[in-house]
């Protein structure tokens, strides 16, 4: 047998749901972030997210099976990831992680295992320095 992954370190799905479900709870009322969301229910941008980071981290390649290579910066292009934006994501991931570490689900080392990564990915998203007009006659 190898090598235990992170993923199975920190509890697996039950945990990364746990932390996703955090954070799509403080994005649902985030005045910067839930504009960058299409879709009226967060629900399906919630399990892209899960299944993103369960895999990222060692467990099962259903993200990649159903669709494709993550290609993030790609996926995230039509939306203006400014560093407001990015700023606010970690706010609400960091909640999410905060809860986790509280919960016992996650050790101090492990939070700053997901912590670095996380910073990391949301730096490497930003793709504006210009913050979106909100004059209401555009789209």
């Amino acid at each position: 047998m190898g090598q235990v992954s992170f993923y199975d370190e920190i509890g697996g799905e039950e945990t990364i749901r746990r932390i996703v479900g955090r954070f799509y709870a403080g994005v649902a009322d985030d005045p910067v972030l839930r504009p960058l969301y299409p879709e009226e229910d967060l629900g399906p941008a919630e399990e892209r997210f899960a299944l993103f980071l369960m895999q990222y981290w060692g467990g099962p390649t259903t993200y990649s099976d159903e669709r494709g290579h993550p290609r993030l910066r790609m996926r995230h292009a039509p939306f203006a990831v400014t560093p407001r934006a990015r700023d606010h994501w970690l706010l609400h991931f960091r909640a999410g992680l905060d809860e986790a570490l509280a919960e016992g689900r996650i050790t101090p080392e492990q939070d700053t295992q997901f912590w670095e990564y996380v910073t990391h990915a949301a730096q490497f998203m930003v793709n504006t320095f210009e913050e979106p007009q909100n004059t209401g006659s555009q789209a």
